[in-house]
């Protein structure tokens, strides 16, 4: 009777699923023999999230769009935080270049890694994932996906299943109301595309989180007349300049005119919610679903990654972020060391007790800079039962952190600081003019630029 042959599938080919694929693939670089690990992606090319796409309802195969990206996206925090420990900035683009770019020069980066290494060849683009249940008597999962290249449905048996399908593409959307009645435009963050659509319009934004804060200041950068953030429990609280407001939670809408808990009134021509995003597995079985609420350590996951209640069901990048591209790395590594038994997991128990104290730890944090640490720490416990090259997270939390206070100094002017990498120690270049002023995001628009040497003031406070 022949070798079983051990068989991964890895739903979705982002940020997260290609960590995983690269996880595996620096193995098979090194002589050794892997299992078989083939990766689903409803889209038509890699990317994930960082893919841009026009479309805001379903795609040409009727599968619901999957991005919430959009169009003058810069990065919002310096690319120095999220340099992947085994390719570096230096590496790919041979030459300083700014600490803040926009997304097609980010996912230019991203893909490049994956490109380079023939990584493309795991993965079945146009292929959406129906359903996924595991069935206990025989150990096995099965994975029902839609094959969009040859329309038909197809079933395929897997001992492991990596899920990095990733959680911003369901919107959170909390009633108010009167909305129903609202003249004007109504949509989410994730069907926001090009900010020049709201050229001279007064802009009401419903939430505080980062993405409100970056489609605020994209709009006003483009045009838009005005921008009021609306809060629930506390504002944003930057030094906003001229234009911008910040009010309580909005109670009601009135025609086109917005009423604010404190009684104020405003009239709006567009409404936009940044209100964030649900966990949405409705293609995974209960047996393997992940039930928890989006955290930045979501219960019912051993570090972060293994389904407790059977940990042959992973998670990669599952997490509230901070840190990004090199945390799902850790986790991909991680996984695959599981799965290779280079690393044992504990009893059902004791990974309960684990998470339990994790959780414990979050629950005591409450300030951005406590966060940064508690994600440091986390990737730190992962990062070292690996052979994931050391990236010098703490480094990385300390420019987070100084990152925050940028923006507290100047949110319409943080992107033109400069950070140096904890890798390689290479100083990031400076913008040629400020970031306000820069109104092409294209990847050539942005690299035939003339990058200048960083100057004094543009240099990161490493104090904070």
């Amino acid at each position: 009777m022949s070798k079983h042959q051990t068989r991964i599938a890895i739903l979705g080919a982002g940020p997260s699923g290609l960590a995983q694929l690269r996880a595996f693939q620096t193995l098979r670089d090194k002589g050794q023999e892997i299992p078989e690990v083939v990766c689903f992606e409803k889209q038509e090319d890699w990317g994930g999230m960082w893919r841009y796409s026009w479309e805001t309802c379903t795609d040409n195969n009727g599968e619901p769009i999957h991005g919430s990206m959009y169009r003058f996206l810069w990065i919002n925090a310096p690319k120095e935080a999220l340099e992947f420990g085994d390719y570096t900035f230096d590496e790919h683009f041979k030459e300083p270049i700014p600490s803040y770019v926009p997304r097609a020069v980010l996912k230019d980066y991203i893909t490049s890694r994956v490109e380079k290494n023939n990584i493309r060849q795991y993965i079945r683009f146009n292929h959406a994932v129906r359903w996924v249940e595991y069935h206990e008597d025989r150990d096995i999962f099965t994975v029902c996906v839609m094959d969009h290249n040859t329309d038909q449905l197809i079933t395929e048996e897997f001992d492991y299943v990596v899920c990095a399908t990733g959680h911003f593409s369901t919107p959170n959307l909390p009633e108010v109301e009167g909305l129903s009645e609202f003249p004007g435009r109504i949509l989410h963050s994730h069907e926001f595309r090009d900010a020049r659509e709201f050229k001279d319009q007064d802009i009401l934004i419903i939430g505080s989180s980062y993405s409100a804060e970056d489609i605020g200041t994209q709009c006003f950068k483009y045009g838009a007349k005005s921008i009021t953030f609306s809060y629930r429990s506390s504002p944003i609280g930057h030094d906003w300049p001229k234009g911008f407001d910040e009010r309580p939670l909005v109670t009601k809408v009135v025609g086109t005119t917005a009423h604010f808990k404190d009684g104020t009134t405003k009239e709006f021509d567009t409404i936009m919610f940044c209100t964030g995003f649900k966990f949405n597995f409705s293609f995974l079985h209960d047996n393997v679903r992940l039930k928890a609420k989006s955290s930045i350590y979501p219960a019912d996951l051993y570090k972060g990654i293994f389904l407790i209640d059977n940990p042959k069901m992973m998670y990669v990048g599952m997490q509230d972020q901070y840190y990004t591209f090199n945390m799902f790395d850790t986790q991909a590594w991680y996984a695959r060391d599981v799965i290779m038994g280079k690393i044992k997991l504990p009893s059902p128990n004791e990974m309960t007790e684990d998470s339990k104290k994790w959780m414990e730890k979050l629950a005591k944090c409450s300030t951005d800079e406590e966060y940064i640490d508690y994600q440091a720490s986390y990737i730190q416990d992962i990062l070292q039962a690996t052979d994931y090259p050391d990236f010098n997270v703490y480094e990385q939390g300390l420019i987070l952190k100084s990152w925050q206070g940028d923006k507290q100094e100047d949110i319409m002017g943080f992107r033109n600081k400069s950070y140096s990498s904890t890798i390689t120690g290479t100083l990031a270049s400076c913008l040629p003019k400020p970031w306000i002023e820069i109104m092409d995001d294209s990847y050539r628009g942005f690299m035939k630029q003339e990058f200048v040497p960083a100057t004094e003031d543009a240099l990161e406070d490493k104090s904070a």
